[in-house]
């Protein structure tokens, strides 16, 4: 397998000939590959996994988002409004050692730190951990193209960031997210939009391309555009998404970007993360405010149960006889597809429904009274009826999938070529040969960033970030 650099040069002897036969096909790959309990058996594990699919004939490969590091889920770290849980602390602690470090500043050196050329300390080999010295030996030694998400630590902060690293010239380019998700703020730091430049490489003589926007970055309309206006034809989305959402958003980027989309996502058991998010951490000591008082009087709320139906709606409802404790959530808000469910959904005979079985559908609650409340629950089609019941029966075990996966490809018409794949661990992978001459064949009719931008009307601009397409 070669590859080769697109910077690379040769005598000009007058206007290249272009052949319409030449073969502009590539294989393309996905890994839903989980974190794994240190850097290095995550390193062997992508080393593996690489290698397998060379021997594939892959020529490049995506892993998902913070699949170095690990993506913090079910963790709050003891944070809540005005206190902190010094539990929580300690669980971030872990977290920052799980990070890696590439040897970057906290501004992001980017060039400086591609071409290695930020001073190294007098006792040590290279900057950093060697993460990255460790994937540039894999990606040259396998010579696939790699791209993965990871999360990397500069000066006292955390990134959630995605490498590119070259068979031929190691790593050519990193980026970080520019705006983490959620409770990812507290403790992912904000990147800059000048690392959104897409890289270039030729890979078989096929030119690429290629950018990537992590995760939630992916409904931000403008950062979208901020990729398709650089001209990619590869368009990869590490993502911690498991929405059955998200497979609709990658079908609207391919057909926005007119170009290929590679989307890997961690399919993970809760039995299987990392031991800093399995430990009961949170609530376990009084939380604390920022001048180290208790964070208030407890004694002071009643006691009440909020549930949320199926579009996200809350009720909330007291309990009768108790008020000397907080609010018990019965049913936490969904977080990337996953709903702990403590309620259950039951069918019960309505002899005055219209419906030809004369059954309705309802949400029955109990209280810590163990009494029982019953209200109707939301309509919903078969599809997402037997999604509901698929959660409703989940036991909350360690068997139970806090992430069920759900990586895809997506051709440049919005096609799915490859996925979803769902509840396949330890390594799946999706494969595809892709014609990159598609990506020219769709912009007959859409050039989002050229002839069908109207760019004498509506313009973009990016702090630091120069839009035109790279040389």
């Amino acid at each position: 397998m070669s590859t080769d650099d697109s910077t690379n040069t040769a005598a000009f002897d007058g206007p290249q000939s272009t052949d319409i036969t030449m073969n502009h096909k590539l294989k393309l790959a996905v890994a839903q590959s989980r974190t794994l309990s240190t850097t290095v058996d995550t390193l062997h594990a992508l080393e593996e996994t690489t290698r397998s699919a060379a021997r594939s004939g892959v020529h490049l490969i995506l892993f998902p988002e913070a699949y170095f590091g690990g993506y913090p889920r079910t963790c709050n770290f003891g944070v809540s409004v005005g206190a902190r849980d010094p539990a929580g602390r300690e669980q971030f602690l872990q977290y920052f050692h799980s990070a890696i470090d590439l040897g970057d500043t906290p501004v992001g050196a980017g060039d400086d730190w591609v071409d290695k050329k930020l001073p190294v300390a007098k006792d040590a080999k290279f900057r950093g951990d060697g993460t990255r010295e460790e994937l540039e030996r894999v990606a040259r030694e396998t010579g696939v193209f790699i791209v993965t998400g990871l999360v990397e630590k500069a000066g006292g902060s955390l990134y959630c960031a995605a490498v590119y690293v070259c068979p031929q010239f190691g790593v050519i380019g990193k980026r970080r997210k520019v705006m983490p998700t959620g409770s990812e703020r507290i403790v992912w730091a904000q990147g800059s939009p000048s690392s959104l430049r897409a890289v270039t490489t030729t890979i078989n003589k096929v030119r690429l391309t290629l950018a990537a926007a992590i995760c939630w970055e992916n409904y931000m309309p403008l950062l979208r555009h901020s990729i398709y206006s650089q001209n990619v034809n590869l368009y990869l989305a590490p993502t911690a998404d498991a929405r059955d959402t998200w497979l609709p958003l990658m079908r609207t980027i391919g057909c926005e970007s007119r170009a290929f989309v590679l989307s890997a996502n961690q399919c993970v058991r809760k039995k299987n993360l990392p031991a800093w998010c399995r430990g009961n951490l949170s609530g376990q000591t009084e939380q604390l405010s920022s001048n180290g008082t208790d964070s208030g009087n407890r004694r002071s709320r009643r006691r009440s149960t909020i549930t949320f139906t199926e579009d996200k709606h809350e009720i909330c409802w007291p309990e009768v006889g108790n008020n000397t404790t907080q609010p018990e959530r019965v049913q936490p808000p969904a977080e990337n597809g996953i709903h702990p469910q403590r309620e259950s959904l039951t069918i019960e005979e309505d002899p005055t429904s219209p419906s030809p079985t004369g059954r309705r559908r309802s949400i029955v609650t109990e209280t810590a009274e163990h009494h029982h409340i019953s209200w109707p629950a939301p309509k919903f089609n078969s599809r997402s009826s037997s999604s509901l019941s698929r959660r409703h029966t989940s036991s909350g075990g360690d068997e139970d999938f806090v992430s069920r996966g759900g990586s895809c490809i997506v051709s440049p018409f919005g096609d799915v070529l490859a996925g979803p794949l769902w509840e396949v661990e330890d390594g799946g992978l999706l494969t595809v040969e892709a014609d990159f001459d598609d990506c020219e064949r769709g912009r007959l009719d859409l050039d989002v960033a050229g002839s069908y931008s109207r760019n004498d009307a509506f313009k973009l601009t990016v702090e630091g970030l120069d839009l035109n397409p790279p040389p």
